[in-house]
């Protein structure tokens, strides 16, 4: 049985995958504003998920230096995982940033 830190853990890792792996190479390519738009759709569907399982719960998560509710784990940990990848994914595809 997993704890709720590692089912949210897995749930946000599965998201950022495929969205950098086979969505946003499809439909984004290197347009950081198109990137950014449908990165607004996934952390959407990430948190509307853990909404849906951990809403009105008492369960706290532990974010290692403190304990936060589910929507804010949900969203802390999904930009700590992304960060990397998306620095990644710009290398990679050579993403032109705006000015």
């Amino acid at each position: 049985m997993q704890s709720p830190e590692q089912t949210v853990l897995l749930l946000n890792a599965i998201v950022i995958f495929i969205a950098y792996a086979f969505i946003y190479p499809r439909v984004a390519g290197n347009n950081f504003n198109k990137i950014t738009g449908h990165d607004v759709v996934a952390s959407s569907i990430v948190l509307i998920t853990s909404g849906s399982l951990y809403w009105n719960s008492a369960i706290e998560f532990n974010l290692l230096i403190t304990n936060v509710n589910w929507f804010w784990f949900t969203l802390i940990t999904f930009g700590v995982i992304e960060i990397p990848v998306l620095v990644w994914y710009i290398k990679r595809y050579q993403v032109k940033l705006p000015r």
